[in-house]
């Protein structure tokens, strides 16, 4: 309670405009980004604050999946494209290979960040840059990522003394299951609608 009490107003307003873009996000209200771009630009400076450098780095990237994802989801309203939904077997085929990954890029940095959480920080680094593209496209499994995704941020950034960052990601657990069956009911219309036509 005392960590709670002691964060610091950066760390309060990144986290209210997170939870701003994890809600819009989940109603597909374009507003979602620019809650996105600001708060992932203030993580950004906290989390190398507190040595973690693919927190760090994976916040900038975000920073710009932000006009990315304004960008798709403005261009997707001209098109008229909804959710799409990704294959099972791509997925059997993208988390190992992106737990490798996140695997290789800790053992590189390994020599230059002193820290027992760099396999599980590369790994949610990994793991969200994907997840993050999937969001911009509309792909209905994203929740499914950001649900395993979150909890492990959560444990992350309780570690590290981030205890109001720990609370947020484990408050997105619930989140990424509100968007899921949000996305997915606007997926079954889709297909309704293309049965009828």
């Amino acid at each position: 309670m005392q960590q709670i009490v002691a964060t610091s107003l950066a760390e309060w307003l990144a986290v209210g405009l997170a939870i701003g873009y994890v809600w819009l996000a989940a109603r597909q209200n374009s507003w979602c980004w620019l809650c996105a771009f600001l708060s992932t630009a203030i993580y950004t400076y906290l989390f190398w604050q507190v040595t973690l450098p693919f927190q760090s780095l994976l916040n900038f990237f975000y920073m710009i999946m932000a006009v990315y994802g304004y960008y798709q989801w403005k261009k997707g309203q001209q098109t008229a494209a909804g959710v799409q939904s990704w294959p099972w077997y791509w997925h059997l085929a993208i988390v190992p290979t992106l737990l490798l990954a996140g695997w290789g890029l800790a053992l590189v940095a390994a020599g230059q960040f002193n820290n027992e959480f760099l396999w599980l920080d590369a790994c949610i680094q990994v793991l969200s840059v994907v997840t993050t593209f999937m969001v911009a496209h509309k792909v209905l499994q994203n929740w499914v990522y950001w649900f395993f995704i979150n909890l492990a941020s959560a444990y992350l950034y309780a570690q590290s003394g981030l205890i109001l960052s720990a609370c947020l990601f484990t408050g997105y657990v619930g989140f990424s299951v509100y968007g899921y069956w949000q996305w997915l009911g606007q997926w079954k219309m889709q297909h309704e609608s293309h049965a009828y036509n």
